[in-house]
């Protein structure tokens, strides 16, 4: 093909996208070989992509990539959740825009528009994901509403009651008045709020001019006032014990109590006690049996037990009722506060602690395994400083409030008499058999008996309204998406699970991560996967959360399309170590672009070399040296991705190929210009282009598979693809080569320091002579520091020359002699900035050396380098000295 000066991404993506999926690479069926699978979070049906999802899929391609190029099936299933409180708020929404009411409808209208909504709108993450190269297998594409995960829910349902684990009562909840649902402790997300902390007289029984004064962030729930409570050790209200007071506007007389719960430094030192609206002041209500009046809609307004403000909102009547008590003389002051308040993660709007009937699972059972299953190893948390929090938590469980109070999602399978009475069952008629059984009827009924008897009972059987949790459903995931419910014994289930890796957010630990580890241990009797790589949060370079609000999120698509779907890639890894925040910047995606060019303009110049048959191969050594350093380098790497370090393996891998490929390799055997290369240096430098677009793959899959195909690599067979190709194996290496190669290095980059410190052409050839102290055999490098160093002659001396600019490469003396254009004051100042910088690192060496604990502790290898480093910079102060004294 022929080769543009620089890489177009626009050309390559969508046509080697289509060309994989074409040829089915990205689909498994159970085989004889280790399986490799992951599984996605699957992403929100409302969502689009963001830059967590980004960095999220891009480490999850890189795992499934690199592993499907080692051989294994590898096996990553995508889908959507169905999220019940965001896509209900959407679809709400849309009826708004067309005039209609999701109260005018009934529930079977408004799902046929919430299925409307989305088969339309549903699938664009899932299309945008492919825009970045995700090698999902989408013939696997699950959705957690589809009839088999549904029923997979229905049924955990079941099992879980059967089991006594999931119970049916009133508690206290946090409540979304948009949605107008409950919600779960983890998706409140706490903010500081600027409020008013309002002093409220309330008029002591008995007295026509006494009060007592309590304050209060929240006046407008004065109506729901059961007690004000004072602390028994607090002398200033001893007075009050057993006094009765008046609630401000209403006149309702409430007792005063004594608890120690009541901070005496807060406020004046007395708490109202509003059971129906706040978590502690319910738990008082129940140690005081006091009376609960719940003053508040489903949608935040206040209800017909507030008697005045029926119908206004709850922050409206915050306002109104604030005026009215300073009216009416009950409003001392007013103070502004700062706290902390609870926000719905899905609607943003104020959470409201509510007593509401809820249904509930036991978790302390099924929590103890999901714990024991991370302290003993069994799964990993990358990195394990999630671990303390993880064992808090699982130690400290809560029951799981599991329904909600919305219409999309599956529904509670529960069904109800006229009465009230109760059963769970899958089916209506399921329901009805239930109830035969909960009658206790003699089993000699006839059979005509017990059909009347349902037939009676049918007209009033109602099932739950409530549906449950999305992440009740989302918990099955690894089991679920292969039918491990409706097929327990299938072949999918037993080759794919358990998963292998699980790569998610930190903040999802806890109510996705670890009930999906208690849900594989009660369905499965095993764990869903092994490890769980916790990715950080994605912010700018100011270290603030991207938000739609901050407005500095950018457009995922569109960076692809600025930068390449490879760059961008690139971009966002190295800039995203495991467990840790990505401060995110463009210029990590401008990096990954020019990479991207490098490896196209290394490519560019390999292809326009021309082959002499009859050459001699004057690289033996550098290609020696470059088949060393690219096995050690894999052993760098290898170890990085053990430990998932993608980062870092993804920075190893960038250093080979731009340093020591591009920078050094290529250059030491590319022919003179116009001038051909000999076929063994040819060959060698293809095979391992080669290997480096096999290394590369995993991260830039589009540009690697587009040169693959070049016919610098002769013809390909059809599925003769770089998505399949061998990963590179580690092979040995000569590290005494390896040693000797960098001194060479150090000896073309000293010379080049001297060309511009003496403003010497690179074009002109320069002499060079060495003082070997070492044992490095100078004869198989020459060539390659008269190549790359424009050297004319060297020769080797047994002592320093005077006058000659020098500098030392690991034990060894080098010389460049410059008659008269060496300016001795400039070389004195060079050297003697040297001598001071090394004098500075042996004296921090010593100091690490002359550290007992040091020695004592560190491992000897790390012990054995400090002394080498100290040995080397002795040996380079004794020749600077010696070359100052020669410049006396």
């Amino acid at each position: 093909m022929s080769i543009s000066t620089k890489y177009n991404p626009a050309e390559t993506e969508d046509k080697w996208y289509s060309y994989w999926l074409s040829k089915k690479f990205f689909h498994s069926e159970p085989d004889e070989r280790e399986p490799y699978t992951i599984v996605i979070p699957p992403p929100n049906v409302t969502g689009v992509l963001h830059m967590g999802h980004m960095l999220n899929n891009t480490i999850q391609d890189v795992l499934i990539r690199k592993a499907r190029m080692q051989g294994k099936n590898a096996c990553w299933v995508p889908g959507t959740d169905h999220a019940s409180i965001a896509t209900e708020a959407k679809v709400v929404a849309m009826l708004k825009e067309q005039g209609i009411n999701k109260k005018d409808l009934s529930r079977d209208e408004f799902l046929k528009y919430a299925w409307e909504w989305k088969e339309k709108y549903g699938g664009i993450i899932l299309e945008q994901l492919k825009k970045l190269g995700a090698s999902c297998d989408w013939d696997r594409t699950r959705f957690t509403m589809e009839e088999d995960l549904s029923e997979a829910v229905i049924d955990s349902f079941i099992h879980l009651h059967k089991k006594g684990w999931i119970y049916r009562g009133i508690r206290m909840v946090n409540w979304d008045p948009a949605g107008k649902t409950a919600v779960s402790d983890e998706e409140v997300i706490r903010k500081e709020v600027n409020q008013k902390l309002y002093y409220i007289k309330y008029l002591i029984s008995g007295t026509e001019d006494q009060f007592i004064t309590i304050a209060t962030t929240r006046p407008e729930t004065i109506m729901a006032d059961a007690a004000i409570c004072i602390n028994p050790n607090d002398e200033r209200f001893i007075h009050l014990k057993g006094k009765k007071v008046f609630v401000p506007l209403v006149n309702h007389e409430i007792p005063v109590i004594q608890d120690e719960y009541v901070d005496m430094e807060f406020g004046t030192g007395c708490l109202k006690v509003t059971p129906a609206h706040d978590l502690n002041d319910y738990e008082l209500g129940l140690k005081h049996n006091l009376p609960v009046t719940d003053i508040l809609n489903d949608d935040g307004t206040l209800n017909e037990l507030a008697v005045i403000l029926v119908g206004e909102d709850r922050f409206i009547a915050r306002k109104k009722i604030a005026k009215m008590l300073e009216e009416a003389g009950h409003l001392e002051k007013v103070e502004d506060y700062k706290s902390q308040v609870g926000f719905s993660e899905r609607t943003d709007a104020a959470i409201e602690p509510k007593l509401s009937m809820q249904w509930f699972v036991k978790m302390k059972e099924m929590a103890q395994p999901a714990l024991d299953d991370v302290l003993n190893g069994d799964v990993n948390l990358i990195p394990n400083k999630f671990e303390n929090t993880y064992r808090h938590w699982m130690e400290n469980v809560r029951d799981w409030n599991i329904s909600r109070q919305l219409w999309w999602g599956q529904r509670i399978p529960a069904w109800y008499d006229e009465k009230g009475n109760w059963v769970v069952a899958k089916t209506k008629e399921e329901a009805l058999e239930e109830f035969w059984k909960k009658k206790h009827l003699d089993e000699t009924c006839s059979d005509t008996e017990k059909a009347g008897f349902k037939h009676q009972l049918e007209p009033f059987l109602r099932q739950d309204e409530d549906v449950m949790d999305t992440w009740f459903s989302s918990w099955l995931w690894p089991i679920s998406v292969f039918d491990g419910f409706k097929n327990p014994d299938n072949k999918d289930i037993n080759y794919y699970y358990p998963t292998n890796d699980l790569v998610t957010a930190p903040e999802i630990l806890f109510f996705w991560v670890a009930r999906m580890i208690m849900a594989g241990h009660e369905f499965m009797g095993k764990k869903p996967f092994t490890n769980v790589y916790l990715t950080g949060i994605v912010r700018d370079k100011l270290g603030r959360k991207m938000s739609k609000s901050l407005g500095n999120s950018p457009d995922p698509i569109g960076l692809i399309e600025k930068y390449g779907a490879d760059g961008v890639r690139v971009g966002m890894l190295l800039c995203s170590p495991a467990g840790n925040d990505l401060m995110f910047d463009e210029s990590y995606c401008e990096q990954g672009r020019n990479f991207a060019n490098k490896v196209w303009n290394a490519f560019r110049l390999v292809k326009g070399w021309e082959v002499d048959q009859n050459l001699e191969n004057p690289n033996i050594q550098a290609i020696a040296w470059f088949e060393s350093r690219f096995n050690e380098a894999l052993v760098e790497i290898e170890d990085n991705f053990k430990q998932y370090r993608l980062s870092e393996a993804l920075m190893a891998t960038y250093k080979l190929v731009w340093d020591d490929f591009c920078a050094w390799y290529l250059e030491m055997v590319k022919p003179a210009y116009q001038q051909p290369i000999d076929a063994g240096s040819y060959q060698a430098t293809v095979n391992y282009f080669q290997k480096i677009l096999t290394l590369l793959h995993p991260y830039m899959p589009f540009l690697t598979e587009e040169l693959w195909h070049d016919e610098l690599f002769g013809e390909r067979a059809e599925m003769d693809c770089c998505i399949v190709a061998e990963y590179p194996k580690i092979g040995s290496f000569d590290s005494a080569l390896l040693k000797d190669a960098e001194i060479v290095k150090t000896v073309v980059a000293e010379i080049r320091n001297v060309r511009n410190q003496k403003q010497i052409s690179p074009k002109e050839a320069l002499p060079l002579s060495i003082k070997v102290n070492s044992d490095l055999d100078y004869e198989k490098w020459l060539n390659i520091v008269f190549k790359l160093a424009n050297i004319s002659e060297a020769e080797l001396v047994n002592d320093k020359i005077a006058g000659a600019a020098a500098f030392m490469a690991g034990k060894d003396e080098f010389f460049i002699p410059l008659a008269d254009n060496i300016d001795v004051d400039a070389e004195r100042e060079r050297l003697n900035a040297d001598l001071v910088y090394l004098q500075g690192f042996l004296k921090a060496v010593d100091a690490k050396l002359n550290n007992e604990r040091f020695v004592q502790n560190a491992k000897p290898e790390i012990v054995d380098n400090e002394r080498n480093k100290k040995a080397d910079a002795e040996a380079k102060i004794k020749i600077i000295e010696e070359s100052l004294a020669m410049l006396a």
